[in-house]
């Protein structure tokens, strides 16, 4: 039973790769408004009902690539050493993810990475589906940190600071810089951010 079961869950592992391959390369050619739902069915040899089992909405074919980070802050904040505090913890899990050029930090030229971004930040129901992702990164982080308004508050500044690392980052290497170029200055904004925060939470 045990073997089925794993068989049928790389099966749909393998199908919902495949929808989400199908969609982005369809998007990122014709733009995503100019892809029907069912366009995107075909490519990848699914049915409409099929798709819309493994991705509600239309723009679940985009913003799933961010599904596996949603509550990423928070799994930091829980897995930290004892004597790390979170600001530390998320400070260090930052410039760790800056250094591998990860994807979600902003500090990623390669062309793929780019095209992707173009797409998500250039089209406006993307970008009005990542406020309720933000909602729930907020709330994940808020339950790491404690009970209580003082967790809410301190979920929602540093949400929003990670954030606008990222688009700063992405701001500059989609005008035409190099990652390795704006490396340093975003290690250095990663510091100049949590010093404020620091200080910040630290007068709540």
């Amino acid at each position: 039973m045990s073997a089925e079961l794993g068989l049928r869950e790389r099966k749909k592992r393998r199908t919902y790769q495949a929808i989400s391959d199908a969609a982005i390369a369809l998007f990122l050619e014709k733009g995503f408004d100019a892809v029907s739902v069912a366009e995107v069915a075909a490519a990848a040899e699914v049915s409409k009902p099929t798709l819309f089992r493994y991705f509600p909405a239309k723009e679940d074919l985009v913003l799933h690539r961010f599904a596996d980070h949603e509550d990423e802050a928070a799994r930091v904040v829980a897995a930290r050493a004892e004597d790390e505090t979170p600001l530390d913890a998320l400070r260090r899990h930052l410039l760790d993810g800056l250094a591998r050029r990860d994807p979600v930090t902003g500090l990623n030229d390669h062309p793929h990475v780019l095209a992707f971004h173009r797409l998500l930040y250039g089209t406006p129901s993307l970008v009005a589906r990542l406020y309720p992702y933000q909602g729930r990164s907020e709330e994940a982080l808020a339950a790491a940190l404690g009970a209580g308004v003082g967790a809410r508050l301190a979920a929602g500044q540093i949400v929003a600071v990670l954030r606008v690392l990222a688009e700063e980052n992405w701001r500059r290497i989609s005008a035409g810089e190099r990652a390795d170029d704006v490396y340093a200055d975003a290690v250095a904004a990663v510091d100049l951010a949590f010093g404020q925060l620091r200080r910040g939470l630290a007068r709540s």
